[in-house]
């Protein structure tokens, strides 16, 4: 049992940075979207390819042209990333402290 709670909390902490990582990159997908920034930069380029995958889904739900041309999918993504995190990292602690 041991080694099976030591691979939980190992994920556990896994997701918890991954969950984290994806929040600050969707939060530098909205800084470079207000600055000009060179699209041919490595690092741009990572950025919007990391971010875009998971904005695409709330843009589709909340088109930017119905709200005045206000893009609110980067919040709901946030706070959809939040949620999962908080109930993943929770459930796994609560399966680490039975196990131990």
């Amino acid at each position: 049992m041991f080694v099976l709670a030591a691979f939980l909390v190992a994920l556990k902490n896994l997701l918890d940075w991954f969950f984290s990582a994806l929040i600050v990159v969707i939060f530098l997908r909205v800084l470079l979207s207000w600055v000009n920034a060179d699209p041919y930069n490595g690092l741009v380029r990572a950025v919007y390819v990391i971010a875009e995958p998971f904005l695409r889904p709330f843009r589709r739900l909340l088109p930017p042209w119905k709200l005045g041309g206000i893009d609110l999918s980067p919040l709901f993504a946030c706070l959809a990333l939040g949620f999962l995190r908080e109930f993943l990292v929770a459930s796994l602690v609560g399966i680490i402290q039975k196990l131990q």
